[in-house]
């Protein structure tokens, strides 16, 4: 067939010669120049603007695993002295003290007798400390509320304790509660003052894996404006016979993985002022809890949460528990069953659906409720074993790329986790996201060429 496709092929082409004479001339200067100016832009001798590098430094200030990209912005500040204070800025954002050797270098750097310093000092807004005891060289009480009283717009502080074991009676992989029956100190008079004289800190996140269990209610104490509030570990308790006063935070935000619940005269007293002013939006229980806990939250919270998570909504308890809660725009669980009524009776405020799949699992409800949910914005699936395989997996994709809806998956229950708990800050739409402007959106970038 010839090039057209329609004619017979018929021997090879005739070839013919042609005699072809080519003239090079050169083009005007003026056009030389011109054509150069087009095709080869130049950086300004000042440099590209700073408000354009930091806004390229923050869009990749989070690495894959949620956290700041250290590589990349320690790399940042060897680049020219313009980059090197911006960047740093951003590293310190997000600190963590595990040592007194790592005290040291950080207080030597947000020294408040320099500018920099202090630079520095502000920058910093999340914290993140270990008090173990355990270690030598370790981080002490002292050292931290220093640490924490030169960071005037700390807003979270992240602190893990853990108590003492005399040597060589460290057991290696020893159950949990044995872990935890080991002494620590509570906070000194001289900390506690510092501490109160910081900053009002709005998020506390404390695992104690210790068996002092006033720790908390000390660090409670000195901070009035909390709004988030996250329990590890040892469950606190209140001193029989004392008698205490309400706590004052009206929280937003609690997060509980106790060993064991806390009691509902603790909780009463800490909810106590959030259930006045109906202040809760985020509950979030990472151990399975007791129907009678559960029914006990919702029952003086559940009118105004808005988001919900606990391992597994399997039971009829569980599930009935959920469904009271009218103005839910998340709800969150890691377990493949769920009651499907949850699903049918799911408010029309729904913003966010979390759960597990596997073969098991009946995605007919959850198929429904993305084709009649109109404010839902996301689903976030953790693929248990063969989840992928389910025989509806492919209706669910369908219904959310035919709604709109934002189908995230993955194979690791952390990655999951890490997709669906956002800052400590409570947002107004779901699912909640790591970002720079959640943190202290108060805290003005300052340009220093």
């Amino acid at each position: 067939m010839t090039f057209c496709g329609y004619l017979p092929y018929s021997g090879p082409p005739m070839v013919v010669e042609h005699e072809i004479s080519l003239k090079f001339t050169s083009s005007p200067a003026h056009d030389s120049e011109v054509y150069d100016n087009i095709r080869t832009p130049r950086v300004p001798a000042s440099g590209i603007p700073i408000e354009i590098v930091l806004t390229i430094l923050e869009t990749a200030y989070f690495d894959d695993r949620g956290g700041p990209d250290i590589d990349l912005l320690s790399k940042c500040t060897l680049v020219c002295k313009a980059w090197s204070l911006h960047a740093q800025k951003l590293l310190f954002r997000r600190v963590r003290l595990r040592s007194h050797s790592a005290f040291a270098s950080f207080t030597h750097a947000v020294n408040r007798n320099s500018p920099q310093g202090r630079i520095l000092g502000d920058a910093v807004i999340q914290m993140r400390a270990v008090l173990d005891y355990n270690q030598p060289g370790c981080l002490n009480q002292s050292s931290l509320a220093v640490a924490v009283a030169n960071c005037p717009n700390l807003y979270e502080l992240d602190l893990a304790q853990y108590g003492y074991v005399a040597a060589g009676k460290d057991v290696v992989g020893s159950p949990a509660q044995e872990r935890m029956r080991r002494p620590a100190p509570s906070f000194d008079e001289h900390s506690l003052a510092l501490l109160i004289a910081g900053p009002h800190i709005t998020a506390l996140s404390f695992s104690n894996w210790s068996e002092n269990n006033q720790s908390l209610l000390q660090l409670l104490e000195v901070w009035p404006s909390l709004k988030s509030l996250s329990i590890t570990g040892t469950s606190p308790v209140l001193s029989p016979g004392m008698t205490y006063p309400p706590f004052p935070c009206a929280l937003e935000e609690l997060r509980l993985n106790c060993q064991r619940e806390p009691a509902k005269e603790f909780l009463d007293w800490l909810l106590h002022c959030s259930a006045e002013e109906k202040s809760l939006r985020v509950i979030d229980l990472e151990r399975q809890p007791s129907p009678e806990l559960l029914d006990f939250l919702v029952e003086k919270h559940g009118e105004t949460l808005h988001s919900l998570a606990i391992p597994s909504f399997a039971t009829h308890e569980h599930a009935h528990a959920a469904m009271r809660c009218r103005s839910l725009r998340e709800l969150r669980t890691e377990s493949s069953w769920s009651s499907p009524v949850i699903c049918r009776q799911m408010p029309e405020t729904i913003q966010h659906l979390a759960f597990g799949l596997d073969l098991d699992t009946l995605l007919n409800p959850i198929v429904d409720l993305v084709k009649t949910r109109d404010d839902l914005q996301a689903v976030t699936v953790n693929l248990w074993r063969d989840g992928h395989r389910h025989p509806q997996f492919a209706s669910l994709q369908m219904a959310c790329a035919y709604r709109g809806v934002d189908l995230r998956l993955t194979r690791d229950v952390r990655r999951m986790r890490l997709l669906v708990r956002g800052d400590p800050v409570v947002p107004p739409t779901y699912p909640r996201t790591h970002t720079l402007d959640s943190m202290q959106p108060a805290i003005c970038p300052v340009f220093v060429a």
